[in-house]
């Protein structure tokens, strides 16, 4: 519907309301910075909680890529899906599989389609060295090819090779944080090192390489490590080998899905399972703990996003009560307003302008917030923060939504004024004009001669026929 048939100009209307929003912030600044902090406040945690869930997606992505997504691995048992257990022996089902043993682990190697067979589990380690010690070191017992499926560099040495995992030699690989604790400016490689294990008696080690774990989000976590071969790790220190794994990786040629199916049965084979019995043992692949952490961040951003909203809330309720009280304080220009032609609709839209348009600039000073914060963390940890395009539309929607909504009531209350009462607000011998008025189609310019009269500063007064929008400048003067 056009204006010349009744309809609003909201283009005109949301200009203006715009404008006058402006201005109300201004004359209102403590009012309505509350109010825009409080919408910053939850707009500030989405953006940043998203920034840095994008920055550890992206960086497990390339933890992913660097182990390849095409390789598996076999365990004892589906480390996604424990259970607690109650009752009884307190132990869960899973604990009864038997173990995976290096003979299954010599066999799965000599597969056609298995290019490597990487040994992997993890034991405590304590370390001492020239009058020095670290204590709970997480280490590895790997086998040779360890190497080619992490993010990091060797910064000294070697790393150990195939014939000493075979002999069980008593070599280790070092993190660089570790090696400096222990030798400080010296050259670890070469020299001894005293290992034990669960309060054993240690065992002298011979540091073959320093290596750095490439940035990614677990780099500050995981600065103190070591890699020894899994032989010497149960030969030497005695580790427990119950929960040791096999990384499988596929020929280049070979199908995935192919290999996995000749893994499985070569297992199903050793251990003697019959057509009906479920396998024993678990097969995980990489898509799938890709998934699974994709879940856990999801989840994660849910309940951060839940939170953030309580400062939407507090944005909302702060928008209803600057709203009603800008309605309040500006009834007798809305009435004037409405004598001159505006329509109902069009007072509400702009109120419902207005509310936006608070909201928004709470939404402006949150992504600046939220960006900073998400930067600052960047630049002073491994995470690699990234502001995703959906988070700053989520924001910005989420913020008009809310001045929309918590707006609608001062908006509805605001285009419900009658002309006349609306005046009176603020003259309050109104009163004692004609009761015709209330009846006859109303007319600002009749007024008893001792009240206030009303001159107009423009001359685009239309006809109230019309019903178009009438703009006007009115001003009050006494007589």
């Amino acid at each position: 519907m056009n204006s010349d048939e009744g309809g609003p100009n909201l283009m005109g209307t949301l200009d203006e309301g715009v404008r006058i929003a402006l201005g109300a912030m201004r004359t209102n600044m403590v009012r309505a910075g509350l109010t825009i902090l409080g919408v910053a406040i939850g707009v500030s945690v989405v953006v940043t909680m998203a920034a840095l869930i994008t920055g550890i997606q992206t960086s497990l992505m390339e933890a992913f890529e660097a182990s390849g997504p095409q390789n598996f691995i076999v365990t004892r048992f589906d480390m996604s899906d424990v259970r607690e257990v109650l009752g009884g022996s307190g132990r869960p089902p899973w604990w009864d599989k038997p173990k995976i043993t290096p003979l299954e682990v010599e066999r799965i190697s000599e597969l056609p389609g298995v290019k490597d067979a990487i040994v992997d589990f993890d034991v405590a380690l304590t370390f001492s060295a020239e009058g020095r010690r670290v204590a709970d070191v997480q280490s590895s017992g790997n086998s040779a090819g360890w190497p080619d499926y992490s993010i990091g560099d060797f910064v000294a040495g070697r790393n150990f090779i195939p014939a000493e995992v075979k002999h069980s030699r008593p070599v280790i690989v070092i993190s660089q944080p570790l090696a400096e604790d222990l030798f400080g400016r010296l050259d670890p490689v070469g020299k001894s090192v005293r290992v034990s294990e669960g309060g054993r008696s240690p065992e002298r080690f011979t540091v073959v390489g320093v290596y750095q774990i490439g940035e990614n989000v677990f780099s500050e976590v995981a600065q103190y490590f070591a890699v020894l071969p899994f032989t010497a790790a149960l030969k030497e220190l005695n580790a427990s080998d119950e929960l040791l794994s096999v990384f499988i990786v596929p020929e280049e040629q070979a199908l995935p899905a192919e290999v996995e199916d000749q893994v499985i049965g070569l297992l199903r084979t050793i251990r003697g399972l019959g057509p009906r019995e479920d396998n024993n043992f678990a097969i995980l692949r990489s898509g799938e703990l890709l998934d699974m952490v994709n879940q856990l961040t999801s989840v994660f951003f849910a309940v951060m996003v839940s939170l953030s909203s309580v400062g939407l809330m507090v944005g909302g309720v702060g928008v209803i009560g600057i709203m009603l009280i800008s309605v309040t304080e500006r009834t007798r220009e809305i009435g004037v307003r409405k004598a001159v032609g505006a329509t109902r609709r069009e007072i509400l839209w702009q109120f419902l302008v207005e509310a936006g348009v608070l909201t928004l600039a709470g939404a402006a000073l949150g992504l600046i917030m939220g960006g900073g914060v998400a930067y600052a963390v960047e630049a002073v940890t491994p995470i690699p923060a990234a502001i995703p395009l959906w988070s700053v539309g989520a924001a910005l929607t989420m913020a008009l939504l809310t001045g929309m909504l918590f707006g609608l009531l001062p908006a509805v209350r605001a285009s419900r004024l009658e002309p006349v009462d609306a005046l009176r607000h603020e003259w309050p011998g109104l009163d004692r004009i004609s009761p015709s008025l209330e009846s006859s189609p109303w007319n600002p310019w009749t007024f008893w001669p001792s009240w206030p009269t009303l001159t107009t500063r423009s001359s685009s007064v239309v006809a109230p026929s019309s019903r178009a929008e009438t703009r006007a400048s009115v001003q009050v003067s006494w007589t």
